[in-house]
């Protein structure tokens, strides 16, 4: 790896950034970050970091407040270290479903944690699968956003071989990207049309495609609470699909998640490791994590040598 690289990570995701530096092979910056007994957040470089171009590897996932304020604090240390460039590389980003009004009197939370990630010191953001692309806007930086997509896509054909997959889309706004995964597929594409009562609760409607006697695949960037997942499900049932899978970028899989996956007819759902697992695997062995280390590395590396890293987009 060139000289002049500086790898650093919070507590977020550890896991994920060692896997990182092990594909750079460059071990990872030794930095303190602890919390005192009020709360609060201390942050120490311990090396020295003066002219590097460093990259602090921080997914704002749960507790997304905490890990937020770790990555702030992170970028604004080595800011005043005299870093030569600080690049946040963010494989999940936290609050990006709040990206637009919905209603009157809300705040576009998405834009707010960008202009916080920006003043902190940031001159660079690489992150994968937002939510909503129109994020990158939000940031008067560059944004390099990359997609799961080829680890996704090796899997899937490695393990649905034969002609009869269908790719789902859980809702409309995920339409585009169901389309670009049948495309490479080769196979066909259907549609769950459904209407959300309120945030976190959904009612699936009807199903647009042919299901029958096919391996549905459910594909989405992110899955939460798991309520549209298996309300999908449900509705392929009826529709006489076959095997039944999900697959998603980003497993938050908060609250009832991991109950209604294992009490549903999911024969798998397929996650990368942008968010930890901690022990939900555990308590599920229907999931099926791969790792997105390679790619971010490889991102990483090109980005310091200052070459294209168009290609890792798809």
């Amino acid at each position: 790896m060139p000289e002049g690289i500086k790898i650093l990570t919070g507590n977020a995701n550890r896991t994920l950034a060692e896997e990182i530096s092990n594909f750079l092979g460059e071990p990872l910056t030794d930095a303190t970050v602890t919390t005192f007994i009020d709360g609060e957040i201390m942050v120490h470089i311990d090396e020295n970091v003066r002219g590097a171009d460093t990259f602090v590897i921080q997914p704002t996932c749960t507790p997304v407040n905490h890990n937020i304020m770790e990555l702030l604090l992170i970028i604004d240390a080595l800011k005043r270290a005299s870093a030569r460039r600080i690049t946040a590389v963010i494989p999940y980003y936290g609050y990006a479903r709040q990206d637009r009004k919905v209603q009157p009197r809300v705040p576009i939370s998405s834009k707010l944690v960008a202009d916080l990630i920006e003043t902190a010191g940031t001159h660079r953001v690489l992150a994968m699968d937002l939510h909503a692309g129109q994020i990158q806007g939000f940031f008067d930086i560059p944004v390099d956003h990359l997609y799961a997509t080829p680890v996704l896509l090796d899997h899937i054909r490695e393990h649905y071989p034969n002609g009869d997959l269908v790719i789902v889309s859980p809702d409309a706004g995920g339409v585009e990207r169901a389309r670009a995964f049948a495309k490479r597929l080769g196979c066909s594409l259907a549609i769950i049309d459904k209407r959300r009562e309120r945030a976190n609760v959904s009612q699936v409607m009807n199903v647009i495609g042919d299901v029958r006697n096919k391996d549905a695949m459910i594909l989405d960037d992110i899955i939460d609470t798991a309520g549209t997942t298996v309300q999908a499900v449900e509705a392929l049932k009826e529709r006489g699909a076959k095997r039944i899978s999900a697959a998603c970028t980003h497993a938050v899989l908060s609250g009832p998640a991991i109950d209604r996956i294992n009490a549903s007819s999911l024969e798998e759902v397929i996650v990368t490791n942008t968010i930890p697992l901690d022990s939900k695997k555990e308590k599920c062995s229907k999931i099926v994590s791969l790792s997105i280390a390679r790619i971010f590395s490889e991102s990483i590396k090109r980005i310091h040598e200052e070459t294209s890293i168009s290609s890792l987009f798809v």
